[in-house]
């Protein structure tokens, strides 16, 4: 049997213990070491090459997510934390599993069998959220932060990016398609209403009709309104 190879990162050495004792029943697993911090964790990378990291979100100075920054997206992650504020199915990393401690046996056992059966050769399946869910996005080379998918008002394209605007009024840049989000975003609640916005129907507060050819999308906690192109005009039809 091919072991995989894994590395546990964890700034509590009990909680390291306890999940590599969760462990030790899954042959299939080879801890290859474990780390307290992202510095450490990248050296453990570099010397082992791991192909799963069980990683945890909140670490001393830093967040688990730090460290996905600075290591190849082809490692894959069973993310692993004492919290679960966070209503997360996807991230932007390619996530296999989300397991709160303390960890159940039982829950790390499905864990471990979904991650030995998935299709490891499709990195790029596509991801569906749910509108209660969170996405993790970087808003600058400083800081990043979790948004929830129902306060994204539209999205734009950027150049290569999009841009994602919040009921708050703040914004970000994402390295995606507006036709990829069209794939991921709930389609009960976002709509693309012109080759460059999708917007989320719940926080539009009217459409103006111009003329036959030109409509209006008036979004909550934003100035100007947004072109509806006759294109997409249909999209919008329920909501009228």
């Amino acid at each position: 049997m091919t072991k995989v190879k894994a590395i546990i990162v964890d700034d509590e050495r009990l909680a390291r213990v306890n999940l590599r004792k969760l462990l030790n029943p899954h042959a299939e697993i080879e801890i290859a070491g474990e780390a307290s911090s992202c510095e450490e964790a990248v050296s453990l990378i570099n010397i082992y090459n791991p192909q799963l990291i069980f990683l945890d979100i909140q670490l001393s100075g830093e967040t688990g997510f730090d460290l996905l920054e600075l290591i190849d997206n082809s490692i894959e992650i069973v993310f692993v934390t004492a919290y679960d504020e966070y209503a997360i199915r996807a991230f932007e990393v390619n996530a296999v599993d989300y397991l709160l401690k303390p960890v159940n046996p039982e829950r790390l056992k499905v864990t471990i069998e979904r991650y030995i059966n998935r299709d490891h050769t499709d990195k790029h399946e596509v991801r569906s959220y749910e509108y209660s869910d969170s996405i993790y996005v970087r808003l600058n080379n400083y800081s990043s932060r979790f948004i929830k998918i129902n306060t994204i008002t539209f999205i734009e394209p950027v150049g290569n990016y999009s841009k994602i605007v919040t009921l708050e009024g703040k914004h970000c840049l994402v390295l995606k398609t507006l036709k990829q989000w069209q794939e991921e975003l709930p389609d009960n609640n976002f709509v693309r209403i012109h080759r460059s916005s999708i917007v989320n129907i719940e926080h539009v507060e009217r459409i103006e009709k111009k003329s036959n050819a030109c409509q209006r999308a008036y979004l909550k906690n934003l100035s100007e309104p947004l072109e509806i192109s006759r294109r997409y005009a249909k999209n919008l039809k329920s909501f009228n």
